[in-house]
Parts: structure tokens; sequence; C-alpha cells
């Protein structure tokens, strides 16, 4: 089992998370933020990670960055060098009026291009900003070069939980095992 646990202790947060990218789909999550539980939930339940996490803070912005922080290291330890994985992975996903898309690349160099096209504030309780900096925390802490984009939708809402479940999917297809790979997959010999 692919299993990675990380803790954060800091004077603004304590977050704890074990992450088992060859699980089921189950989530135990509590940050004390609904929507951004459900959108943690989403992840897992797409990429067949189980994920339990535990986190609280001082501010709701310190919360969802160190949790992006979290889950990211967690699934950086849990690939270790990242041998015999497919290493890429990319989906389409609507919902409803909503459709997103995503391309994960499992590289180790950390970049992220993402465009949600959020026209509101924020949804439910959670600032727009927010989930913009969830995204590129996860992608850098991970280590992974991954575009995320909504390429239409009314509803933001909607195009927010496409675009998770694009990720989701993307990051479950580049950690499977490459039956024909036995090494890291790259001309380079490391990744």
């Amino acid at each position: 089992m692919r299993i990675g646990r990380v803790k954060r202790e800091t004077r603004e947060t304590k977050v704890l998370i074990e992450l088992n990218v060859d699980g089921n789909g189950i989530a135990e999550v509590n940050t004390g933020i609904n929507y951004f539980d459900h959108l943690i939930k989403t992840i897992a339940t797409h990429s067949l990670f189980d994920i339990k996490l535990e986190a609280k803070g001082d501010l709701q912005h310190h919360i969802i960055e160190d949790v992006a922080i979290c889950l990211g290291e967690s699934l950086n330890k849990a690939l270790g060098d990242r041998e015999g994985i497919v290493r890429f992975g990319y989906a389409i996903i609507p919902m409803d009026e909503s459709l997103a898309y995503a391309c994960v690349d499992l590289v180790r160099r950390p970049f992220c291009v993402f465009d949600l096209k959020i026209e509101k504030e924020g949804i439910e309780n959670v600032p727009r900003e927010d989930i913009y900096h969830f995204i590129q925390s996860f992608a850098f802490s991970l280590q992974a070069t991954i575009h995320l984009h909504v390429q239409y939708g009314n509803n933001d809402h909607h195009k927010v939980e496409a675009a998770f479940k694009a990720l989701a999917l993307a990051l479950r297809q580049a950690v499977m095992i490459d039956l024909k790979r036995k090494d890291i997959p790259s001309s380079k010999g490391v990744m």
C-alpha cells in the first residue's frame, strides 16, 4: 500500500492527514469548513484515494492553505520515487451546464496553470482566492505540473466541483502502476 502521513502544527493551524493512494475513495474529513470538506471528499471519491483529515486553526484561509500543503506532501510521500507509475493523467468532466478539464504530470517540477472562471467573490463560505490558493499550494507541495481549467458554465459551485472531479480523475490515472514499466517514467532516469 502506498500511504503518506503528514502532521503539520504551526502557531496558526494543526493538520493531520493520512492518504492511501491504493484506497477505495473513503473520506473522513473535518476542517470545520463545510464546502471545503465537500471538495476534499470529492477528490477522495473520484481519485479513489482514502483520505483521513483533521484540521483546525485560527483563520479559514490558514486552514485551507495548510490542508493544501499537507495533502500534496502526503501524496508526494505515498508515491515515493514515483517508480513504475503512469505519471500523466487527464480528464474532462461535465457537471450539469459546466465543463472542466485537468491535466497532471507528476514530474517533480511544480507548476500550476488554472482558470476556474469563478464569477462571484466566493462559493458557499469559501472565498474565490482561497480556492485558487488551494490549487496552487497543492500543486507545489505535490511537486507536480497541474493544468486545471473550466471551459464554460453558469453556476460557480458546478464549475469548481467539475474542476475538482477532473483533478481527482487525472490524479487517479497518473498514480496508477504501469505494468509495462519497471523504472522511473522519464527519459532522464529521474524525476
